[in-house]
């Protein structure tokens, strides 16, 4: 976790929240590198994340789905909670489809995909900045389909919270129940209590198949 020593009161501030290293180091490049941004802070984990930006007080925070030690949606929730005056942009490698809308109801005014462009990242940063909320043409069009026609082309994976999804796909990543338990800072008893709720929600009959189902969904979502 680092803090900028130095603030530009002419520059919004903006604190970084990515486990990964290159990531982050990438993004602070990129960013200060804008004449009216500079990058305040970063982080590599949901508790960290929320001590310092609590500190740093930042304009804006991006912040990964997927943290090594707690959830980004989660820590999203937290900051709209503790520090709402701070406007957030969720960067992630994952589909937005599934989870850009999860991430603006968890209070997220902007999604970006990694594998978006540069140029699309800082679009987002000002466009959050200004008051606004940023997604992609493609999922306004999605959310406008939903609108027209509720529960066309649905998942079942989207019946599941924020916290069953996490769990769930935690487990097809091969991650051992005590591990998520640790991970996501939960007891044993409530991760066995989510693995419970998607058993009942996807009509799963046991833990083999709720296994065998979250591997496959694990590796459908890194190929797309």
């Amino acid at each position: 976790m680092t803090t900028a020593s130095k603030p530009d009161v002419n520059k919004r501030r903006v604190f970084l929240v990515d486990d990964h290293p290159l990531v982050r180091e990438w993004l602070t490049n990129l960013i200060n590198q804008q004449s009216d941004l500079i990058v305040c802070g970063e982080a590599g984990n949901a508790p960290e994340a929320l001590q310092a930006i609590e500190t740093a007080q930042p304009d804006v925070a991006i912040v990964d789905i997927t943290l090594a030690s707690g959830s980004g949606i989660e820590l999203v929730k937290d900051l709209k909670r503790t520090c709402p005056h701070v406007v957030i942009v969720v960067l992630s490698m994952h589909d937005e489809s599934l989870y850009a809308e999860r991430a603006l109801r968890a209070g997220a005014r902007g999604y970006v995909m990694k594998s978006e462009t540069t140029q699309k990242v800082i679009a987002a940063l000002h466009c959050v900045l200004a008051g606004k909320i940023y997604v992609s043409e493609e999922f306004q069009a999605s959310m406008a389909e939903k609108l027209f026609n509720p529960g066309a082309g649905a998942s079942p994976i989207e019946q599941l919270s924020d916290r069953e999804l996490e769990v769930f796909k935690m487990l097809g990543q091969g991650i051992e129940t005590r591990r998520i338990a640790e991970s996501l800072h939960i007891s044993m008893k409530t991760v066995q209590v989510y693995c419970a709720r998607i058993k009942e929600k996807l009509n799963l009959a046991n833990a083999t198949e709720l296994l065998r189902e979250a591997v496959r969904w694990s590796e459908n979502e890194t190929k797309g």
